[in-house]
């Protein structure tokens, strides 16, 4: 628990790592395009998805956070295995924080 509690202590917060007011609204009119979750409708199941995912964890990349591919609809059970599978829930060590907080890139 105490690693746990570290790793907590260390994380950005929501907004710092780019779940804003704008994510939300992305989220929001995502999920009404891809309405399903994609991990039940592999399984032949229709049930709703409630959250928007990284496919692959952006890690704080900007370009990685906002690219739609790299986005599906989940339902929150769904996802919440998902993202303790990779970020170290359900026990598993946790070596980093999952994410770093956003920087938008640098315009020349």
């Amino acid at each position: 628990m105490k690693r746990r509690d570290d790793y907590e202590r260390r994380r950005p917060t929501a907004h710092e790592r780019g779940y804003d007011g704008a994510w939300q609204q992305a989220a929001r009119h995502y999920l009404q395009g891809h309405p399903l979750c994609v991990i039940h409708l592999r399984e032949g199941r229709l049930v709703r998805a409630t959250q928007v995912d990284h496919i692959r964890a952006h890690r704080g990349d900007y370009e990685l956070f906002w690219d739609e591919r790299n986005w599906q609809g989940l339902c929150q059970r769904c996802h919440s295995r998902k993202t303790a599978t990779e970020d170290g829930g359900f026990g598993r060590r946790v070596s980093e924080p999952a994410s770093k907080p956003m920087s938008e890139p640098v315009s020349e």
